[in-house]
């Protein structure tokens, strides 16, 4: 018999996206459990959403370590119990050590809400309205040191209208991050794709620079 494969989950909010893949391997499309879901805020609602899942939910609080190295080794120690094929980032407020990163080197997914390369780290929707553009997006993409900055798996565009108050933005943007994250994880734990060097291959082939089937 197969073994059902594992998914680590760290969030730092509400868990939308945590909820996303939640549905997503209870009607099969994620082949792949999450075993184990950790969060650096005690009173994220995400931990709420596990354990009414019945998975194991983890506050790690980062005031109870001197630094954030010894942080991230209490949480990788933490994570490593549960032995997850894939660690993904849903909403993860903390920038990552560089020990964390490699510890799960190609098997560590983040998704961003920008168009990246443009707009690495935070506000960036408010970024992309002050900056007159006319799309935004997210981004699923595999992490490296570089914060934001890993090779790019999948992109979902979306318009902004003239209209638009930043939450409108925000709520479209949402809708497109619930269909590709599970989809991306689905990806990665059938074996269709794996991170080489700093490429993001995919069925074989080396994937462009804005990820799979970009213009």
């Amino acid at each position: 018999m197969k073994m059902m494969k594992k998914i680590a989950v760290l969030i730092s909010g509400n868990g939308s996206n945590l909820q996303s893949i939640i549905d997503a391997c209870q009607q099969n499309r994620i082949n792949g459990q999450v075993c184990a879901v950790f969060s650096n805020n005690a009173s994220a609602y995400g931990l709420l959403r596990a354990e009414q899942a019945g998975i194991p939910a983890h506050f790690v609080n980062p005031a109870a370590y001197s630094d954030r190295m010894d942080f991230d080794f209490s949480l990788l120690t933490a994570i490593d119990q549960y032995q997850p094929d894939l660690v993904v980032l849903a909403g993860y407020m903390r920038i990552l050590s560089g020990g964390f990163v490699q510890h799960y080197r190609g098997r560590l997914l983040n998704i961003h809400p920008s168009l990246l390369p443009k707009y690495p780290g935070l506000h960036t929707h408010r970024k992309a309205m002050e900056n007159g553009d006319q799309e935004h997006g997210t981004s699923v993409h595999f992490v490296t040191e570089e914060l934001d900055g890993g090779p790019i798996i999948l992109q979902a565009k979306v318009p902004i209208f003239a209209e638009d108050q930043e939450e409108d933005i925000i709520s479209r943007v949402q809708t497109q991050e619930h269909n590709i994250y599970p989809l991306v994880i689905n990806w990665f734990l059938a074996g269709r794709l794996v991170m080489d060097g700093n490429s993001a291959i995919m069925d074989g082939k080396v994937l462009p620079p804005q990820g799979y089937a970009s213009e």
